[in-house]
């Protein structure tokens, strides 16, 4: 169900769109591909790229992590198509600071520890967050439903992080019996 009809008369002014894609491979690891674009629905000066013209994106920017069963970054690919300074792209080769660190508990604090402020792009860095997200979906369900981990697997569920991954809740109860905490 959408929104309800907004009570006033709007003019839309920027679109940002994210997109998250997860893919098998071959080899037994998983490609996670994120996209970002930010448009403005109207004409505006860009001081390095010119005039855009209403709907031109000025942020088109690409990220892959490829993943192991463990969800381990092995391998980091960063595309900047459009960027609004010429600059942005010298940013690309830090994201290879990503290879080696496991997507779960600390994820963001690491990503913060090795991309941020000007160590990063602060739209890729936000992008990595549902790229986390898909890769954890990804890599704890399969096709045939959720991969029963226990602790010594490695990979932890997303434990409270909001009320159905409660600890002592049900879906753990039954799908993570291992980290169960109820009683």
């Amino acid at each position: 169900m959408p929104l309800t009809p907004p009570p006033v008369t709007r003019e839309p002014i920027h679109t940002r769109a994210i997109e998250c894609r997860s893919f098998a491979r071959d080899d037994g690891m998983w490609d996670i591909e994120g996209h970002l674009t930010d448009a403005k629905s109207y004409a505006f000066e860009n001081k390095y790229r010119g005039m855009m013209a209403a709907g031109d994106p000025f942020h088109d920017m690409w990220l892959r992590l490829t993943v192991d069963e463990n969800i381990v970054i092995r391998n980091v690919e960063t595309v900047m198509d459009v960027t609004p300074f010429q600059l942005c792209g010298n940013i690309i080769p830090g994201f290879d600071k990503l290879a080696g660190l496991t997507i779960g508990p600390g994820w963001n604090r690491d990503v913060r520890q090795r991309l941020g402020g000007v160590q990063g792009c602060a739209h890729l860095v936000d992008l990595l967050r549902p790229i986390a997200t898909v890769a954890f979906h990804t890599v704890l369900w399969s096709k045939s439903g959720p991969r029963k981990k226990s602790k010594e697997e490695g990979i932890k569920p997303p434990l409270n992080t909001c009320h159905a991954w409660s600890s002592d809740g049900e879906i753990v109860r039954t799908d993570f019996p291992d980290y169960y905490t109820g009683a």
